[in-house]
Formats: C-alpha cells, structure tokens, sequence
C-alpha cells in the first residue's frame, strides 16, 4: 500500500511539475503546450510509461531512501517567448517552484493540524509523503546538470565564453547523471531531510518511523 501511494503522490507531483513549466511557457507568449492538450491534470496525458511506472517501482524495490521517475516533458518553444533569458530562466524554474510550494502547502498542514487526533497517523503519512517528494523533486531538478532544469537555469545564466560548458555537458548528460545518482546522491539527502523538517516540523528520522 505504501510503495502504491508512494507513485501515486510522485506520479501528480510530476505531472504537476511540468504543467507548471508549460503555464510558465504561456505567460510568456508560448502557446506550444496549450495547444498540444497539454496544460490538464489529467496524468493520462502526461505519463511516461518507464519514467512514470516501471523506474519508481524498481527504485522502490531497491534499498536506500531515493526514488526517481519522471513524465513526458511539456514542450514549449523558447523562440515563441517575449523575452527568451528570462522567459526561459522562468520557465526552467516553474516546475520547481510549484514543487516547493506544494511542500509548503501540506508541510503548513501537518504543523496547523498537529494535536487533532480525529485525523490519525494516516493523514501524517499521506501529508508527509507528499512534502517529502515534493522537495525532493525540487532539490533534484535543481542539479544543473542535462536534461534537469537545474542545467537549463545555469545555460541561461552562463556568459557566452562558457557556454562550451554547457554543450560539453549536454554530450556527456547520461554518464554524469548516473554518476551522480550513484556517488554523490548521498551528500544532497541531508538538505531534503533538513527541508522536510522545516516545512512539516517533522525530522525525516520520525517521520519513517511512523511507516
């Protein structure tokens, strides 16, 4: 029931993620994502059937306390945009700021809530969830590296003599990624159980000790 819940949170998350990148894309005159039927909540829309399913599962089976997946990303033309740096520093940001806001949200509901014993632990565990993925998704997409938006925000910002940065990333994105998901992981977890708990005022420790 957990590891259902667990994608199921992580699945609208996601979605919501990347809505947010295409409304992002709208207020700066890019209609791409409208247009394509893709601005809905319908996750059916949305989804990647290995990034959305099969990835968080095998995560989930796996031991540690990471999970990854990822939907289908909404597109968007950036030479549609009003104003391209910061149209595109908007619109790589969007999805995660919606993210953290959504932590905020449910984080401010378990503090309000705290003490009502007619909602349970079950409510805790769902809010809880749903703050924990949310900043990580957040600390995540961060990470400037490709195809996360992290790396899209520091393009953006780069001075054109360092752009080959950029490209060189680009060409070696995979490599990078998965060393990083496998080596360096460890030395970001600290920041989202830090978030976790200034949002939920929960420690992280507690809160998997409810499971």
């Amino acid at each position: 029931m957990q590891e259902i819940l667990t994608v199921v949170i992580l699945i609208m998350s996601v979605v919501i993620h990347e809505i947010s990148h295409g409304y992002a894309a709208l207020a700066f005159g890019d209609k791409t994502a409208l247009h394509a039927g893709r601005l809905t909540l319908n996750p059916l829309k949305h989804l990647d059937p290995i990034g959305s399913l099969i990835v968080p599962l095998l995560f989930i089976i796996l031991p540690g306390n990471f999970i990854i997946g990822w939907a289908k990303p909404v597109p968007y033309n950036p030479h549609n945009l009003t104003h391209k740096k910061w149209g595109t520093l908007f619109v790589a940001s969007a999805g995660i700021l919606a993210n953290l806001f959504i932590a905020l949200v449910f984080g401010l509901l378990i503090r309000l809530t705290a003490g009502i014993e007619a909602l349970g632990t079950s409510f805790i565990v769902v809010a809880g969830f749903i703050v924990f993925i949310n900043v990580l998704l957040a600390i995540f997409n961060l990470v400037p590296i490709p195809p996360l938006d992290g790396s899209k925000i520091l393009f953006t910002l780069l001075p054109q003599r360092y752009q080959y940065i950029g490209r060189f990333m680009e060409r070696y994105a995979i490599f990078i990624l998965l060393f990083f998901i496998f080596y360096l992981w460890t030395f970001i977890q600290p920041i989202i159980f830090w978030l976790f708990e200034l949002f939920s005022g929960i420690s992280a420790f507690s809160f998997f000790g409810l499971l």
